[in-house]
Parts: structure tokens; sequence; C-alpha cells
């Protein structure tokens, strides 16, 4: 009796909200689609709640039932300017969803515009609504796309993951790729949910969470058995709360199949073969880092921290120690100042190694040697005798941060880069892995290179572990820096590698490859973090197949709903 009670309230709960978001329209159902989307950015972090999505996703596709009546939008019987309509208003909805989800989801990129104002904070207007409103394109078409195929029940769930996931992998790949705020990336919420990435990768991941968390809305209580109207009998009532029940349970067996996992996993800190670490993270304001007269004090401020020793290494460094330096960390050409190699080997123990990020610079091949014409993003391995013994480039830049798109035409109108280099920098080969003497094969990464899940090693040799160094100080205390730790959290499960991540004012971390977290240095703090590099897995089904395993996860779920759309279709013809 009490049960039949609890479960006709939520029902009824249920269907008077669907019923009054699917009612809404002009300016009201927009804002309660850019208020769904602004509420989303509660499930990534910092906040990290993920239960948010069983109330954001629904009301997604309750405001997209709204787009259409009762009506079935592929019926012959539709005029093909309802179908339009329909698609029209559908899109509308998708792009204010988006708008909210990503303006409240990548504010932080403000503050970049902000280390020097005077030059660069009139843009900052326009980059922080700009770029959440081309973004939100994205998730235009998506609704509009999962609108195509929006039948009765279960199935325009289905229809909707398969359009968000696929518009995700676009938006991860096409005008350079920007993949930030994945759907999937609220899993990484709960170290169990996010194994299940070594499976099927971020982009899997937000298929399933549309999947599971859309399931409040699965059952349409607009359209009983006898027409509109909210059926109370027990029987019904069950019925329509199954699919959440199901999804509930679903997200529950992912949880318990992620703590098994992790169950029989090695300690976080098993060590690969001894190596010990030492992360800097110096904690220098972007301000004070490029000024001529700073660069001696923070170049000893780098070799102070990477010596001396702490309660983690009171021995300080020994022959298998790998010291590792953020992006860009020192504000000079390292290759190109013996001086400072040579201060780096007296800090070094004969057998360490010194992994730094820093500018290279390059002369033209036909033009004098001193005058230099290209530049890179760069990270340099120097071994104990100073010398530079490895090098890798960033092959993959930050629009407006590091290169300037459309240079010819952008720079008239005032437009420039954030960096302090002129011009733009030269792009890498791409993904490389470095063998280093006495360590496992690396994969090097600078800064938001780590967030292209498809680009983050070399396919033709696996490393061992990856280093990724960055500079976050940008952005000073927000959700990126934060948001930026989760997707390298990702990417260690994806690929079955730890992480060792160096950021000039955090958050920097050592991460096992079930990405937990071994140790870390909090934001805007300065220390090292002594820990040893955990042992790789071996490579996963991700790092086997790649995106192939949500591809096919998507093609068996649209030939369901196709199966469906056939099924419904032959039911709705008149009987002879």
């Amino acid at each position: 009796m009490f049960l039949d009670r609890g479960l006709l309230a939520t029902h009824s709960l249920i269907g008077r909200l669907a019923q009054g978001v699917a009612a809404l329209r002009g300016w009201r159902r927009l804002l309660a689609a850019f208020l769904a989307g602004a509420l989303s950015v509660l499930a990534l972090p910092p906040i990290q709640f993920l239960p948010v999505f069983f109330v954001t996703i629904p009301l997604l596709v309750w405001l997209i039932d709204g787009t259409g009546a009762e009506e079935r939008l592929l019926a012959r019987e539709v005029a093909k300017a309802d179908r339009r309509r329909a698609l029209r208003d559908a899109a509308f909805i998708g792009w204010s969803f988006g708008f909210g989800y990503f303006l409240f989801g990548l504010y932080w990129i403000g503050y970049a515009f902000m280390v020097e104002a005077e030059k660069f904070a009139v843009f900052m207007p326009f980059a922080v609504t700009l770029l959440p409103a081309g973004l939100a394109f994205f998730t235009s078409a998506a609704a509009a796309l999962a609108r195509l195929f929006w039948f009765g029940g279960y199935a325009r769930i289905a229809a909707l993951a398969i359009s968000w996931t696929a518009l995700e992998w676009l938006r991860g790949h096409i005008f350079t790729g920007f993949p930030w705020n994945l759907f999937g990336e609220g899993f990484a919420s709960s170290t169990a949910l996010m194994q299940w990435a070594a499976l099927f990768g971020a982009y899997g991941l937000s298929f399933i969470a549309i999947l599971i968390m859309g399931t409040p809305a699965a059952h349409d209580p607009r359209m009983g058995e006898d027409g509109p109207g909210i059926s109370r009998e027990p029987a019904s009532v069950r019925h329509a709360l199954l699919p959440l029940v199901v999804g509930l349970l679903s997200l529950a067996l992912l949880w318990a199949g992620g703590r098994f996992r992790l169950a029989a996993a090695p300690d976080p800190a098993t060590p690969a073969d001894g190596i010990m670490l030492r992360i800097v993270q110096p904690n220098i304001p972007q301000t004070e880092k490029w000024k001529p007269e700073r660069r001696i004090a923070v170049l000893g401020e780098f070799l102070r921290m990477s010596a001396e020793p702490t309660p983690d290494a009171p021995e300080g460094l020994g022959p298998r120690s790998v010291v590792i330096w953020p992006e860009s960390a020192l504000a000079i050409f390292l290759a190109r100042e013996p001086y400072v190699l040579s201060a780096i080997s007296r800090m070094l123990p004969r057998g360490a190694l010194l992994i730094a990020g820093s500018v290279r610079g390059e002369p033209a091949p036909d033009g004098p040697p001193d005058t230099l014409r290209h530049f890179y993003n760069s990270l340099y391995a120097v071994n104990s005798d100073g010398r530079i013994i490895a090098t890798y480039d960033k092959f993959h830049l930050v629009p407006f941060g590091e290169y300037l798109p459309y240079r010819q035409w952008l720079s008239r109108i005032g437009l420039r880069k954030l960096t302090q280099l002129q011009g733009s920098f030269d792009t890498g080969p791409g993904p490389q892995t470095l063998a280093l003497p006495g360590l496992p094969p690396v994969s090097p990464l600078i800064c938001y290179e780590i967030i292209f899940a498809d680009g983050v090693v070399d396919g033709a040799a696996r490393p061992g572990w990856i280093v990724n160094v960055t500079n976050d100080a940008w952005f000073g205390t927000s959700s990126g820096p934060y948001q930026h730790l989760s997707q390298v959290r990702l990417r260690a499960v994806e690929q079955g590698l730890p992480v060792a991540r160096a950021a000039n004012t955090g958050i920097s971390a050592v991460i096992d490859p079930f990405g937990r977290i071994v140790a870390e240095r909090a934001l805007n703090t300065a220390g090292v973090i002594d820990a040893r590099l955990p042992a790789a897995l071996a490579p996963t089904p991700y790092a086997r197949f790649g995106d192939w395993l949500p591809a096919l996860l998507l093609a068996v779920a649209a030939g369901l709903v196709g199966w469906s759309r056939r099924v419904a279709g032959l039911r709705s013809l008149p009987a002879e």
C-alpha cells in the first residue's frame, strides 16, 4: 500500500513536470533549456554532482517533446511545414541548452584575458560568450538530428544519446577539435564509474550517461491508453516507472563493476622499477613569470625546489630520480642557455634526469643562425651531464593562445594571440614515444594535448607512462584546472597508463592506470611531489581499438531505434 502510494506520487510528480515543461513555448522554452544546460555543469568538476543529469537530461527530452505535441514527426500525414517547424524548434532548444552548458562550464577562459588586462581585457566578453555560442551549434545539431527519429517511449532517449554522442565526437575533431566537458566526464566523479572508460572511452561514457539518466523521461505520461492524462492504475504506474528503476539498477551495476575492477587492482603505489618522480610546482603568477628581471630568481627557485630534501625524500634526489618541471618553466630558450644547462647538471646526481617544458627557437634554413624564425612549445629531457638527450614539440596548439587562426585577416582587426612570442608557434610532428635511459618509454604531452583521447600515445610504439606538463596559471582559481585534471584521469584509465602531471600553479599529480591519484599538490600552492612511478597495465580494450568500440555501441543502438520505428509504423497502419 505504502509502496503503491509512493510510486503513484513519484509518477504523478514526473508526469506533471513533463506536461508543464513540454507545454512551454517561446522565450520560456528557450530559457528553460538554457537553465537546464547551466545546471548540468554541476556534474563536472569541481562540484561533480553526477545525479543532476537525472534532472537535466529529462528536461531536455521533455522540451523536445513539446516541439511536436502528440504527432509523430515521420508519420505520412504530417505536413512538411510541420516537420520543418519541429526540427527548427528542436535546434533552438539544443542551442539554448548548449549555450547554458558551455557558458557556465567554460567561463574560466575569460581569466586568461585578464593576465595582461591592458592588452586583452577588451576581448574577454567576446571570448566567454562567442565560444559557448559556437560550441552550442553542436548541441543544436544533436537535438535536431534526434528529433528526426523522435518516437514514443524510450526510443527517443536512445535517439538523443546517439546523436549527442556523435556530435560530441565531431566537436572533438573538426576545426582542430575541442573535446572539453563531454557529458561522459561526469563519470569521473566516481573512481568506480570511471573504470568503464577503459572499455568505451569518454565518448562511450557520454552515450551511457544519456541512456541511463534520461530514464525519468522514458514513459510519456501525457498519453495513456485512453488519451491524455496521468494514469493512476497501480499496474500502469509500475510500467511507467520501470525504465527509471532499470536505469538506477544499471548505474548501480556499472558502479559495482568498477569497484570489482578496483578491488582486483594492485596498490596505487606499486612502482615501476623503483623510479622516483619529483614534480615541481613553483606557483609562479603568470604576470611575474616573463619579467626579464625575474629570470634568475625563477631559475634559482626551480633548482632549489628540485634538489632539496623533503619528508617523502629525506635524502633528496637519487640516481633513479626524474625531476619534472611544468610547461615553459623558464622564460628562456633552454637549449641556447649553456649556463642554465650547467646549473641543471650540478643539481642532478649521476643517472638522474630532468624533463622540462621550454620554448624552442630555430633559425630559418636559409637565414643567419642567431636569428630565430620558427618557435615551438617544447619539452626537453636533460641528463646529469647537462646535455639535452630528447626533444618533443607540441603538435596540438591552442587557437588564439599559441597561434592565431586566419592570421592574415584577424590580425587586421586587432586580434592577437595571448602568448608572449610574436607570430605563432609551429607544430610538431604528432604523438611520440621517447626512449630515455633507465626509464620506461614515455609519451610526452603539453598542456591540453591530453584532452584528445585518440592522440595521447603513438599507436605504433606504446609507452610505459605519460608525462603531461602544463601551465594552468592562465585560468586562476577557477573550475578550469579541476576540469583539466579530471580529463587527465580519464586518459590514464583509457590507456591503462600512469600519468605524471606537472603544472605551474597546480594541480600537479601522479595518477595510476586506474585513474587514482597517488599524490597531488593543491591548486595555487608551491611545493614538490615525491612519488614512485606506478607500473603500467596491459593495453586496455580502448587502447587497442579506440573509438571503434563506442562507435559499435552507437551502431547497435541505431539499429534498435530503427527497428522500433518499423514496429511502431506497422502498428500504426490501418486494419484492412
